[in-house]
């Protein structure tokens, strides 16, 4: 029996912004991300009649995303993309300027990451999915869930350490 669309489009409105950064962290710029949601959304339109449990509809978009984001891969493997600055995002305005520096240090260290690392560290720390839908959402066993979790928060150190060094400058 098929559910009514009545409130389907307000359901997925509500999931607009996890959306879109989860789709900025894999693409890396504002462009892609709008239109890998964009995308995204059209599908959960069409399909909405397959979701069987609208409690996981979050997680049901997810993965429809991350399919999308890989399949858009496949299509471009061939084709010579342009480069967007990783950092092509509104950046709130902070109260200092150090906030901001900091801000875009965080950014620019999390698109150093793997897109693999990447998925499961946004996933986790922005978007507060838990293991089990990390792994329902991206088709992979819980444990490389968290394997890539601890790689990626690790990674993510290292090279906010390496920033943070890179910016001191020895005065005599």
């Amino acid at each position: 029996m098929e559910r009514p669309l009545s409130g389907m489009n307000a359901k997925i409105e509500m999931q607009i912004p996890s959306l879109r950064r989860y789709a900025w962290s894999l693409t890396g710029n504002r462009h892609d991300a709008d239109d890998l949601v964009q995308d995204c959304i059209e599908k959960a339109i069409r399909g909405w009649g397959s979701l069987k449990n609208e409690d996981k509809l979050r997680q049901w978009l997810f993965s429809i995303l991350h399919n999308q984001f890989l399949n858009d891969i496949r299509r471009r493997r061939n084709r010579q993309e342009e480069k967007h600055d990783p950092l092509d995002v509104d950046i709130p305005n902070l109260q200092t300027q150090a906030d901001t520096v900091y801000l875009r240090q965080v950014l620019r260290a999390v698109m150093k990451l793997t897109p693999e690392r990447r998925s499961v560290l946004t996933l986790v720390a922005v978007e507060g999915l838990s293991y089990d839908a990390v792994a329902a959402v991206l088709d992979i066993p819980i444990g490389t869930v968290m394997s890539r979790l601890s790689r990626a928060r690790a990674d993510h150190r290292d090279v906010l350490d390496g920033d943070a060094a890179s910016n001191l400058k020895i005065v005599k």
